[in-house]
């Protein structure tokens, strides 16, 4: 490896889901290879690198934010010279988005991360580095293995655990299994710009894990745009349910958690696996998106309320304490009130642990900005304020229920009041609730220190109160 240089300073600043964050760890695994120096903040780095999201409206506008916020360090007050976009929004956009974005200096697509360190060097020299051009990458990818190259898959280079680093301090870490997604959902552009679903290799994936599982992650959660349809471009639609009990071997690793499930494609060997693995969480990041039948099939999806709840009662029989979150879309272009009832109903009867809610935007590309139907922007927003209301009841209520379970909780922050706050096995990371431990001896609700309680640490606790869907537990 070549020893860093003071003068190639590289800050990451990572936008979007936990797909760009690993993302932004191989990117900054491959610059440190290559002789940068990772510093956490922009204004010490020569190059601000800035991975965008490009999922909805709201994500597009915080990633020119940051962008925007990282060349306002271009004031020579600072040591920040150039200003780089990659990730989702750069790869979606490219030029459209160079041209008005004249604030950063580059718009790179995926395919410049193999070279990234050229172009940042090129930067530096005060060469200019042509934008991205952008194309549908659901024509460059074959699906089926025997039309793909060997040496073509997504992200994988040799020793490809190598050229990741770790760039947050914490007990799990994101472990990206698949890239790209083959289903063609009307309100959805990612295939657009992630192009078809490819999976990793297992040995690639298990590779990883144990170098993680090294390095002191404690926790993985597999990500992907759709975790269902591992292996299935492979020839091994049963990959994933293969896949659990390898990972569940790997030294060091105490919890695997599954997310990005596809209802119509949970199988029952994957739930029986998911439920019988040892160290796999019991729990499940089902995408609904609804659950009116007629308009999911407008949406190019499939299911409704009697198929999602007979799969929750599927998901309860294999493990009666399971944690499910899920998302949904309200105002959809043709979302009568029926519908929306039918979705409310499905909440009040699913018991869903944790439930997004998502205004129904347009997007370029897709096949439901061509739908007719539209609603107006005052009916989707109070839509969206009618269900996140149902859902924070509903969601308060399940915690609720969960008073007396036993859990064990992987610490995660010791707060500055000394409380120990982390997960249990039914919460994921970031998006869901968070468990609050006290000592069983105080009977304190809102927690309290707990002595040698540390960062990483797995505590048994019994749930004895909530807030909100935060849970409050006691150690045993």
């Amino acid at each position: 490896m070549i020893e860093p240089t003071p003068s190639r300073r590289v800050a990451l600043v990572t936008l979007g889901c936990t797909r760009n964050e690993v993302d932004s760890e191989e990117l900054a695994g491959r610059l440190a290879a290559d002789g940068w120096s990772l510093v956490a903040d922009p204004a010490d780095a020569d190059v601000a690198l800035v991975n965008t999201c490009g999922f909805v409206e709201s994500a597009k506008k915080d990633s020119i934010d940051a962008l925007l916020e990282a060349a306002d360090l271009k004031d020579g007050t600072h040591r920040t010279r150039k200003v780089v976009a990659v990730g989702c929004l750069a790869e979606r956009y490219g030029q459209e988005l160079a041209q008005p974005l004249t604030e950063a200096d580059a718009v790179l697509g995926f395919d410049s991360y193999a070279t990234l360190s050229g172009h940042l060097q090129a930067l530096l020299h005060g060469s200019s580095v042509p934008s991205h051009v952008p194309s549908d990458r659901r024509r460059m990818l074959p699906v089926t293995p025997a039309a793909r190259p060997s040496e073509v898959t997504v992200d994988a280079v040799p020793g490809h655990a190598a050229y990741r680093a770790l760039l947050v301090d914490r007990p799990w870490a994101p472990l990206k299994i698949a890239s790209g997604c083959d289903r063609r959902c009307a309100f959805c552009a990612i295939p657009s710009f992630r192009g078809s679903f490819v999976s990793r290799p297992p040995a690639e994936v298990l590779a990883e894990a144990r170098w993680l599982a090294e390095r002191g992650v404690r926790e993985v959660l597999l990500v992907s745009e759709n975790s269902t349809s591992y292996g299935k471009d492979l020839g091994d639609i049963a990959a994933l349910e293969r896949l659990l009990p390898q990972l569940a071997e790997v030294d060091g690793l105490e919890r695997i958690r599954v997310s990005y499930l596809q209802p119509a494609e949970i199988r029952p060997g994957l739930l029986e696996a998911m439920a019988t693995t040892p160290k796999v969480m019991p729990y499940y990041d089902i995408s609904f998106q609804h659950a009116s039948n007629p308009l999911l099939r407008r949406m190019r999806r499939f299911g409704g309320t009697d198929d999602f709840l007979e799969l929750l009662a599927r998901v309860r029989a294999a493990t009666p304490h399971a944690g499910v979150r899920s998302n949904v879309i309200v105002g959809f272009p043709g979302e009568t009130e029926e519908d929306l009832g039918q979705l409310e109903l499905f909440l009040a009867m699913g018991r869903l642990d944790v439930v997004g809610v998502f205004g129904y935007s347009d997007e370029e590309g897709t096949e439901g900005a061509g739908l007719g139907g539209k609603l107006p922007a005052d009916v989707v927003a109070e839509r969206v304020a009618r269900v996140t209301d149902l859902v924070e009841q509903l969601t308060a209520q399940r915690a609720e229920e969960r008073v007396g379970e036993q859990v064990v909780v992987l610490v995660e922050e010791i707060d500055e009041d000394g409380i120990a706050v982390g997960r249990a096995e039914i919460q994921g990371p970031d998006v869901d609730g968070t468990t609050r431990l006290q000592d069983g001896a105080s009977g304190m609700p809102s927690g309290m220190p707990l002595g040698r309680v540390a960062v990483g640490d797995l505590v048994a606790a019994v749930v004895v109160g909530s807030e909100g869907v935060d849970l409050v537990a006691e150690a045993r």
